[in-house]
């Protein structure tokens, strides 16, 4: 099955493969990344690629989207990831996002993020998205914000003892204006 990828101006979105195991083993262990995601324990290219074949793939092949690596077009590099997540413990599609520090700030985060969520809606069929960050995490929570997404309440997800801001946004939402 050809899952489909995605651009827009600057970024290329394609679903993260096998290929992209050291990218992830760099992001995976950024200080943001375990600060605010948690610490996955991705400590080799190995588990870096056990990580994409366990959490990633599965959920690619049974729902048609998943995890995606986003390319900067003008260097080819690797920035960041943005996805939509069948995450447990939320019982809804969560949209996440990360980049490397050096990518921070530049407005690729919500270009990325904007394009899924259109995908989300427009070619998956999704009616709602969620989001969950700490209560700290204020640079994730301003993107939320920009993308549409309100505070709906707290969640506490079962990996975790932290109470999260959850977020969400409905399709409806989105077709009324």
């Amino acid at each position: 099955m050809k899952h489909k990828i995605f651009e827009t101006g600057r970024l290329i979105i394609r679903p993260t493969s096998l290929e992209d195991a050291g990218f992830l083993l760099e992001l995976l262990n950024t200080k943001k990344w375990i600060e605010y995601i948690g610490d996955r324990k991705v400590k080799t290219a190995e588990a870096a690629e056990e990580y994409i074949k366990n959490k990633m793939l599965p959920q690619l092949k049974r729902l048609g989207y998943s995890n995606y690596t986003i390319i900067e077009k003008e260097s080819h590099n690797k920035i960041g990831t943005v996805g939509l997540y069948d995450r447990e413990g939320l019982g809804e599609i969560d949209i996440g996002f990360a980049l490397l520090p050096t990518y921070e700030k530049k407005g690729f985060a919500f270009e990325a993020s904007k394009r899924i969520k259109e995908a989300a809606f427009n070619e998956f069929g999704i009616k709602a998205l969620f989001a969950v960050t700490s209560e700290n995490n204020l640079s994730s929570q301003n993107l939320l914000q920009k993308l549409g997404l309100r505070v709906i309440g707290t969640k506490r997800l079962a990996e975790s003892n932290e109470e999260l801001i959850l977020y969400g946004i409905e399709k409806e939402q989105l077709d009324k204006t």
